[in-house]
């Protein structure tokens, strides 16, 4: 059996003498698959954080959020997110579009402060793809839609391949306070606008 992980981190384990402590967590803490807890861990979350890299390995993390369950399960092994209309660079996509290679973290701020992580590979759906296919049911074939009506213009479906705890140690308990959410809105107001005023600042000499 091989052990998880890449080989960068096993030679630092060796390195920082923190090798069993490792195998024990491969051991006991990450699987291959999502079981029943993390299934309904998953679909309780309104957020996720999406990390993803280039063909050339430069890399992207990016935010994603919708109503609780937003991030659907499909089994053990499948998961499936709507990318909404966003800025238009989609820079997540384009990644993935290189590289299918993806690394989701969801984590809970504001019940138990844990967090999961699911590593696996991506793959981008069209909406008229994911109708047209007749492999889901009919309840999920609506929900699909309904989130279409919410400016969701096409999706991303995972096959996972690591699935492992993100320990609560660190993790702050918040607070959630309500807000309206406007789906898909090219309000610049309501999109933030130029908070870091990024158009005048100077931009370096080419």
């Amino acid at each position: 059996m091989n052990t998880p992980g890449s080989d960068g981190e096993h030679q630092l384990q060796k390195e920082y003498g923190s090798n069993r402590k490792a195998l024990a967590f491969y051991k006991n803490q990450m699987l291959d698959y999502l079981n029943p807890p993390m299934c309904s861990f998953i679909s309780n979350q309104e957020m996720v954080f999406v990390a993803t890299s280039d063909a050339k390995g430069e890399c992207d993390c990016s935010f994603r959020t919708g109503p609780a369950g937003f991030v659907r399960v499909l089994g053990n092994k499948w998961i499936i997110y709507p990318e909404y209309r966003g800025n238009g660079v989609l820079g997540s996509l384009g990644n993935i579009s290189e590289n299918p290679h993806i690394g989701l973290i969801f984590i809970d701020f504001f019940q138990d402060a844990i967090g999961l992580h699911v590593n696996g590979k991506a793959r981008i759906i069209e909406n008229k793809a994911l109708l047209k296919d007749n492999v889901f049911p009919d309840l999920l074939i609506q929900e699909f839609k309904a989130e279409m009506e919410r400016k969701a213009e096409r999706w991303v479906s995972i096959e996972v391949e690591e699935a492992y705890i993100h320990c609560s140690k660190h993790i702050p308990l918040l607070k959630k306070l309500d807000k309206k959410i406007q789906w898909g809105t090219d309000s610049e107001k309501l999109k933030g606008g130029d908070y870091f005023q990024a158009k005048s600042s100077p931009r370096p000499a080419k």
